[in-house]
């Protein structure tokens, strides 16, 4: 393989176009130019910007489209900066999933900015008659005074508004909550200080300079300066980055034995490294214990599922519901069994009463029907007229009970 070539064939602007995808909302877009700035630090330019299922303006009878469709609008208006220099094209939403070569023939012919059809069946049917919201969960949760909360799953389904939810609702309880994130792009609204809760975030650029500093301090106040050069650079390994992370992840499920840890995780690749990292440190710590003694590790408090609660959060559409149930495997095969699955975004559950939503909305009991196969604990949320951020159970639709 010729590296020098393949690196010269990305950064041709005149052989090599880069489309970025996502959908029209403010953290999608945040990600889009966040890529296209570090891609930029290579010397590898965005050229396209492609906003993918976005509410067409067709859509005016049914409420809750018009809202979507406003929100989409308002968030392209505030696109970032980074962003407003590529080349940009709306893609529609459709009535269908986007799965399979006749759906996405479907997709190329789409024209005017609109779905390929506008003739939509309304769809019939009790859809959500018996699906548990998010106060289910938070019920059982609010037993114990203590122990780890984790949500789980791809990036974008909610992971994060949905982890804030549970957290302010258990604070709302009398709960001691401390509400985390290990999502390098993961947030919280300040004003969620404000309601009994401790809010931090696993910031790496920080977690990083902050272990460096402490090596050097310790390790390396022994040193001589080449010694010390050498230490130096040695912590400029990307190794450095996950061990500094993890340091900082360990220290978070250790508060869970004496309150409640919320931990809203980074998209799916790297909550896996996480937990990998967490087995090799617990296979490191185990090989240097000497007979009859214990360490109680992250990894096996992960694994105890009498205090860690495992939240895995998917979105009602085939091919994120394939990539948690991938997710879920994995956890398995690490002993860490998933407590409960999370809906998100669910228009069966809003109730469209026409148009293309509620095409939508009639494909998606399968889907869940298929999730609630994974589990004995299904929480459904529906698809809300404005996002809740952090709001609290109320706004789901979901009053705490």
């Amino acid at each position: 393989m010729d590296t020098t070539a393949t690196v010269k064939a990305l950064t041709d602007a005149e052989h090599t176009a880069l489309v970025l995808v996502a959908h029209a909302q403010p953290g999608a877009l945040g990600e889009a130019a966040r890529a296209v700035a570090e891609l930029a630090d290579i010397g590898i330019d965005g050229t396209h910007l492609a906003i993918n299922a976005a509410m067409p303006d067709t859509e005016t009878s049914e409420p809750l489209a018009v809202a979507i469709r406003a929100r989409e609008q308002h968030a392209i208006a505030d696109i970032p900066p980074v962003l407003r220099t590529l080349v940009t094209i709306q893609i529609p939403l459709n009535p269908a999933n986007m799965v399979g070569v006749p759906a996405l023939r479907s997709l190329l012919a789409t024209a005017g900015g609109q779905p390929v059809s506008t003739n939509y069946t309304t769809a019939t049917g009790d859809m959500a008659a018996t699906w548990p919201g998010l106060s289910a969960l938070v019920d059982e949760l609010s037993q114990a005074n203590h122990g780890l909360v984790m949500c789980m799953g791809k990036g974008g389904v909610g992971k994060t508004t949905v982890a804030a939810a549970i957290a302010q609702a258990l604070a709302a309880r009398g709960k001691d909550v401390h509400l985390t994130t290990t999502d390098p792009a993961g947030h919280f609204d300040e004003a969620m200080a404000g309601c009994g809760l401790t809010v931090s975030r696993i910031d790496p650029d920080q977690a990083v300079r902050e272990y460096r500093e402490r090596v050097m301090a310790t390790k390396g106040a022994a040193l001589d300066e080449p010694g010390r050069a050498v230490l130096a650079e040695d912590l400029m390994s990307p190794c450095t980055e996950e061990i500094a992370v993890f340091e900082r992840f360990a220290d978070a499920v250790a508060q869970s034995d004496t309150r409640i840890v919320v931990m809203d995780t980074a998209p799916t690749g790297h909550t896996i490294l996480l937990m990998d990292a967490a087995g090799s440190y617990h296979r490191e710590m185990v090989r240097h214990l000497s007979e009859g003694e214990q360490a109680i590790t992250p990894l096996l408090r992960l694994q105890d599922a009498d205090t860690t609660r495992v939240i895995v959060v998917v979105l009602p559409e085939t091919t994120p519901v394939l990539e948690a149930e991938q997710l879920a495997a994995d956890l398995v095969r690490a002993d860490i069994h998933p407590w409960a699955w999370v809906v998100n975004q669910s228009l069966a559950a809003a109730h469209p009463a026409t148009g293309l939503l509620a095409m939508r909305a009639a494909a998606e009991p399968p889907l869940i029907q298929r999730v609630a196969q994974q589990t004995s604990q299904l929480a459904v949320v529906p698809m809300l007229a404005q996002e809740p951020a952090t709001q609290p159970l109320s706004a789901f639709g979901d009053e705490p009970r």
